[in-house]
């Protein structure tokens, strides 16, 4: 919960900073999202491939763990894309915000790329908004729908962050899968948002 807080400070202090004549011209005149991204995506691989689990986790892959990240995905999809219903945005584009999967330091440099900051700022907030609900919500998903309600809501994030929380509402027995699950949701990310931003 703290990495999120943090960084929506270093979010809103970059607005601020730009609001006040604060920030070099060079950053404005220049799109420095794309160096970021090339450089967060080599970090991204750095940090799996240093990950010593990772092999393991593959040489042990059964396909029916797979089910789970696939009902994630197809939940997130229908969920935005009855969501754009409501809201002033396309289907294709509130599912590039779903395909985030709490993911959000990636994603919303993605959809800022691609559609513009406005939509990655939604992005970015929607984002760390289901990280959030996870954390706080756990127990509840947990005793109301089971373990696999609360991994799901976790997205991506349930390699890292949400679970602690996770394991100590359900066991150590979801380690494994929230894992696996949490891998085949960063896998999937880049080219999600890339395909519904594209659309």
């Amino acid at each position: 919960m703290n990495g999120s807080l943090l960084i929506l400070f270093f979010f809103g202090a970059g607005v601020l900073l730009a609001r006040l004549g604060l920030v070099p011209d060079y950053f404005i005149e220049h799109d420095m999202t794309l160096y970021v991204l090339w450089a967060l995506m080599l970090l991204v691989g750095v940090s799996m491939g240093a990950d010593r689990r990772f092999g393991e986790m593959l040489r042990t892959l059964r396909p029916r763990v797979l089910l789970l990240p696939l009902a994630t995905t197809v939940g997130t999809f229908a969920g935005t894309a009855l969501a754009s219903f409501f809201l002033v945005y396309s289907a294709a584009e509130c599912m590039a915000v779903g395909a985030g999967f709490a993911y959000y330091s990636l994603s919303s440099i993605f959809i800022t790329q691609y559609k513009g900051p406005e939509l990655g700022t939604i992005a970015l907030i929607s984002n760390i908004a289901r990280e959030l609900i996870t954390l706080l919500f756990t127990p509840l998903l947990v005793r109301l729908m089971g373990p696999t309600a609360a991994i799901s809501c976790g997205g991506a994030s349930t390699l890292d962050t949400t679970l602690p929380i996770i394991t100590r509402y359900a066991g150590n027995q979801w380690i494994f899968i929230s894992i696996v699950h949490a891998l085949v949701l960063d896998f999937s990310v880049p080219f999600w948002v890339t395909f519904f931003c594209s659309i």
